[in-house]
């Protein structure tokens, strides 16, 4: 029989309420995770604790205190490359979802030069635009119609960009993050 446990206060039971930080055993970020996966590693000796957050946990006999940062005990090897993948969603949030042509709020992304004139889909030619910018552009390059674009698009970097699940940033977790 598993013990009762007792959520926090707060958003906990709506999933919103705790994450965190998960570094390699070389204090490489690696990921976010819930909290309960966090204390569950803890619990099992996989994981110690490095930043404990404000809130507790409580079982039916014990109480815990929860997670924000933990390490490793095992050092994780990660065979994948820390390119970021191109996405609608990734160039929108890049852009902080303002258009790159006249700064109103975008919601469409945009071929800087057209597919048609041989325009690919990368973080360079990518950005994102607002809905009347994208038709009024159409298929024309930025030459033709005289527009300039804000800034340089590119491919981001930076720890909230390479770590899984980091969109949303702790402040415990910037010692941490700002070496990545």
């Amino acid at each position: 029989m598993q013990p009762k446990t007792q959520m926090p206060s707060g958003d906990a039971s709506k999933g919103h309420w705790m994450r965190t930080l998960v570094l390699n055993a070389g204090y490489e970020p690696l990921g976010v995770v819930s909290f309960k996966r966090a204390l569950t590693l803890v619990l099992n000796n996989k994981a110690t604790v490095l930043e404990p957050a404000e809130q507790q946990f409580h079982s039916a006999s014990q109480e815990f205190e929860l997670p924000s940062v933990i390490l490793l005990s095992r050092y994780v090897r990660i065979p994948r490359s820390r390119m970021i993948p191109l996405t609608r969603r990734g160039v929108l949030r890049r852009d902080n979802h303002r258009c790159a042509y006249c700064n109103r709020s975008a919601n469409t992304i945009d071929h800087v030069q057209p597919k048609s004139r041989g325009g690919q889909d990368t973080w360079e030619n990518l950005v994102a635009c607002c809905l009347k910018c994208n038709n009024l552009k159409s298929d024309k390059t930025l030459t033709e119609i005289g527009w300039q674009l804000r800034f340089i698009p590119r491919m981001p970097s930076g720890a909230s960009w390479t770590v899984r699940g980091a969109e949303h940033l702790e402040p415990q977790w910037d010692d941490y993050l700002a070496a990545a």
